[in-house]
């Protein structure tokens, strides 16, 4: 049976290129980046390497701003931690502003440190889950540390106005933080422009290995450090390197550079195909992404009178694979926090599908989806019925 895989926003398959690249420093390449001998200053100047090749995708000013991690996860919960800790135990403040739409990574850690003494705001979102500019503003107070803002969101692709955040933030120098997995690659990320003193990416999201993440952190940034033990990456993330995924995170940060125009349009084309096909031959759908703002390559769709696990092991026996929303939070019987934010009626939420899209995907796929779905749909919903 054909596999289509259509769950591009859950993993990536890791890249030929980016493989090929890896084998030596899995190999014979092995020394370690602190080792001051010809072992490791081989795998620094790999390490050195890869800082660049990010620093150059994001836009960053200096490579020494880019800090490897463990995972988009832990650069997400450095960013967030970290600042805010060291800023209160300045005096400086202990709120801090985020959305209700954030991936688990934020929203987790804005719970963590509520339990210590810290206020957060949870903005509320529109029908597509945007933040309105004015309740932002109306919710800083003099003693928000920080706004913490993803770029696009995980479940439902809708881009948050983070040019005017990021403006919103700067009048009153509070540093803002992004979640920028699910942007990288797909749209013209440059830390510059947009303003932002921290960034999170994540290596698997864009051809490159698991267990490897990015924090950018905006020279003049201070941040309190998450792991310590060691002085690796100038003092801010203790560890040995993972030197084979930093690497690899390298080479797929400069493929997707040079490609990013391309995958964004071989991406839009698909997702429309996609969205026609649907519109034509099934009824009473709803989609969830901003009609205007949304990444290209997510397609969150709820279905009347389907429920949307059932309809994800249905379209697996087919051979498709789409997931419900946040791998993450596979598995949990509740509707999504995303889709709740948005507004969605449980009862319909509970019928959602994410279709991503990757650079793997081709027209053909997309013609076997819209082929086999809608007979699904029908079956399932004459069960529904009964």
């Amino acid at each position: 049976m054909q596999r289509i895989y259509l769950d591009y926003n859950a993993t990536t398959p890791l890249r030929p290129e980016v493989r090929d690249a890896m084998m030596p420093y899995l190999t014979d390449a092995f020394g370690n980046g602190s080792s001051i001998h010809a072992y490791g200053r081989e795998a620094r100047n790999a390490i050195d390497t890869a800082r660049e090749q990010v620093a150059e995708l994001i836009g960053a000013k200096s490579p020494s701003e880019i800090v490897f991690t463990g995972s988009g996860t832990e650069a997400d919960n450095h960013a967030i931690k970290g600042l805010t800790e060291l800023q209160k135990s300045r005096g400086e403040g202990n709120h801090l502003i985020t959305s209700s739409v954030e991936h688990h990574a934020v929203l987790h850690t804005c719970q963590y440190l509520e339990q210590r003494d810290f206020d957060v705001t949870y903005l509320p979102v529109d029908r597509y889950g945007r933040i309105q500019i004015e309740q932002l503003r109306s919710a800083i107070r003099d003693t928000t540390v920080l706004i913490s803002i993803m770029h696009v969101n995980n479940e439902n692709g809708t881009i948050q106005p983070l040019e005017e955040i990021c403006q919103v933030a700067s009048e009153r120098d509070i540093p803002i933080h992004t979640d920028a997995v699910q942007s990288i690659g797909k749209l013209d990320v440059n830390v510059q422009e947009l303003g932002v003193n921290l960034l999170s990416l994540s290596g698997h999201k864009i051809y490159a290995p698991k267990g490897i993440g990015v924090l950018y952190i905006r020279r003049g940034t201070r941040l309190a450090n998450l792991v310590h033990g060691g002085s690796h990456e100038r003092n801010r993330r203790a560890g040995s390197e993972n030197v084979p995924a930093i690497v690899g995170l390298g080479v797929a940060a400069e493929l997707a550079m040079k490609e990013r125009e391309t995958y964004s349009q071989h991406l839009y084309k698909l997702t429309k195909q996609l969205r026609d096909g649907l519109d034509t031959h099934i009824e009473r759908l709803h989609y969830n992404g901003h009609p205007n703002y949304c990444a290209p390559g997510t397609l969150n769709v709820s279905f009347e009178a389907v429920e949307g696990e059932s309809l994800i092991l249905r379209l697996d026996m087919e051979g498709i694979c789409v997931s419900t929303g946040s791998a993450c939070t596979s598995g949990s019987m509740e509707p999504s926090h995303v889709l709740a934010a948005l507004g969605l009626p449980p009862r319909l939420a509970q019928g959602t599908v994410r279709f991503s899209l990757g650079r793997n995907t081709t027209e053909e796929e997309i013609d076997t989806v819209i082929a086999k779905l809608p007979q699904v749909i029908k079956q399932m919903r004459s069960l529904y019925r009964n």
